[in-house]
């Protein structure tokens, strides 16, 4: 039973004094709407003491200390000055809301025993429904106004974590290049069919869609190319003449209908916007690259910034990404044909997201799947060295995408790729070669990986016999009662075969002895008589 509350409140610590309560007697519905009734409460539980923080940056520093379970010293103090040392009469247990706070508390101060239960959580919840008035001293309005500006400082702290590391950008980049992507294909199709009225011969000569829309904000009405304009045409087809001659050429002889100028007019105005729209998209790519390499430098040289910003969109954060096995990387984007899988009882996705990578495509049909089990094993060691090292670095991508590409040496030849620790070594040695006042530091966060032998108890299988699916040994199958016993009949049988023969060779050195002795009692008579 809790003798004291701590309550953590916005403007200060506080500590309450509880009585008349019992584990018992506290389940009833009774006791717990007493709660609620101040008149009651206040009998159950005053206050002790009272330590308000000194500023705000204070108070911001108390309140990140207990959202993360961490006993700060202001408070430690606090503790130590009012809970006495408890005697063997009296026993001090303090009732905490958070059971980490409650652990830390425990182990720095081990006199005062600590309770999280829900029979404690009900007194800390009362005293927080009538902090009000419980706290002398203070109004009602200042509780409110403590916990707003605490609450948006607190906010404001979490947002500002780190300012070059946000991958929200990263999301929000990604999501919006994969619909211009989605847009500029629609509105290319859509400008190809409305100038293709016009010009329908154009659409041969230039295929490509991005080109297709300038030459015809360039072109207009395909009446007013003329050789004059060549030069500037062949400019905007990467300075291809015969192309600009071609497209001349079909435009005097071209079998499109004539259109009305303000029809013209539309048809430019759309190019315009069409080219207007793949600029944006090439310099949000840039950006993209750009964030990319600050926030996820290794998983960037592993993947690809497309397809590394695309894990991380669908993770929700780089944290989380770093978080997930490998086999929840292989799948992940590919929830919907697991869970398909699962309930038709079929066979599971081999890869997800990660499948647009050039490594799957360039693997065989029989080693995708192991190539892709393979790669998502370095993009999650790629992500938690981005995620949690001081200054990320490509050098450990593109390490880790060497081990892929051996990987896939290691399916044509049969040569074995390097291990993990030889190359995030290198890596290390690297960094400490380039940076020598760093290399402490990073000694002492990674410290040497030895590799230990493995103890061969079965045979490696051999590079010719690994593609082939080995089929499973058969299961021992039950013997019934007379099949026991004829077998250890059997065995006893043998055993005392094998004794036997063991035992000859021993029983004729005897037999000889014997005959020996004999022989000799036989003649010792003859002699004496």
């Amino acid at each position: 039973m809790a003798t004291h509350a701590l309550f953590e409140s916005a403007s200060g610590y506080a500590i309450f004094d509880v009585k008349l309560q019992e584990n018992v007697g506290s389940l009833t519905k009774a006791v717990q709407d007493s709660i609620d009734d101040f008149a009651k409460f206040s009998k159950m539980a005053s206050l002790l003491s009272f330590s308000p923080y000194k500023s705000a940056a204070h108070a911001l520093e108390n309140a990140n200390d207990v959202s993360e379970g961490v006993l700060n010293d202001h408070l430690k103090s606090l503790l130590e000055l009012n809970l006495s040392k408890p005697s063997k009469k009296s026993t001090v247990t303090l009732a905490v809301w958070d059971p980490v706070l409650a652990s830390s508390i425990k182990s720095a101060l081990p006199q005062i025993d600590v309770d999280s239960s829900d029979v404690s959580k009900d007194i800390i919840r009362g005293v927080r429904q009538h902090a009000s008035k419980l706290l002398k001293g203070m109004q009602a309005d200042d509780l409110i106004k403590a916990q707003l500006g605490l609450g948006h400082s607190y906010s404001r702290a979490k947002l500002k974590f780190n300012v070059n590391r946000v991958d929200n950008m990263i999301i929000q980049a990604i999501a919006l290049l994969d619909q211009l992507d989605k847009d500029v294909n629609l509105f290319s199709m859509r400008i190809r069919e409305w100038y293709g009225y016009h010009f329908p011969e154009l659409i041969r000569i230039v295929p490509d869609n991005y080109q297709y829309a300038r030459v015809a904000q360039f072109l207009g009405a395909k009446e007013t190319l003329t050789e004059e304009k060549l030069p500037d045409l062949a400019a905007l087809l990467d300075d291809d003449t015969t192309r600009a001659q071609n497209i001349l050429d079909a435009a005097r002889g071209s079998m499109g209908s004539a259109l009305a100028e303000i029809d013209m007019l539309n048809i430019n105005a759309f190019a315009i916007r069409v080219v207007s729209i793949a600029d944006y998209r090439k310099s949000l790519m840039s950006y993209l690259a750009e964030k990319m390499n600050v926030v996820a430098p290794s998983l960037t040289a592993l993947l690809g910034e497309r397809i590394g910003a695309r894990l991380i969109s669908h993770a929700g954060s780089l944290t989380n990404l770093s978080k997930y096995p490998a086999s929840t990387v292989q799948i992940l984007g590919a929830e919907k044909a697991l869970f398909r899988a699962l309930k038709t009882k079929g066979n599971t996705p081999k890869y997800g997201l990660i499948y647009h990578s050039s490594f799957i495509g360039r693997a065989g049909p029989k080693h995708k799947g192991r190539i892709s089990r393979f790669l998502a094993n370095k993009c999650s060691i790629a992500s938690r060295i981005d995620c949690y090292s001081d200054k990320p670095s490509p050098m450990f991508g593109e390490a880790l995408r060497q081990q892929v590409e051996e990987r896939l040496n290691f399916f044509e030849t049969g040569e074995p790729p390097s291990k993990n620790a030889d190359a995030i070594r290198k890596v290390l040695d690297q960094l400490a070669l380039d940076d020598e006042d760093e290399s402490d530091e990073e000694e002492s966060a990674l410290p040497k990986l030895e590799v230990t032998p493995k103890k061969d108890k079965k045979k490696r299988k051999s590079t010719d016999d690994m593609d082939v699916d080995e089929e499973s040994p058969a299961k021992k199958q039950k013997l019934s009662k007379e099949e026991k016993k004829a077998l250890k009949k059997e065995k006893k049988k043998e055993k005392k075969e094998k004794v036997a023969e063991e035992d000859a060779p021993v029983k004729e050195k005897k037999e000889k002895k014997e005959k020996k002795e004999k022989k000799e009692k036989k003649e010792k008579k003859k002699s004496k008589e």
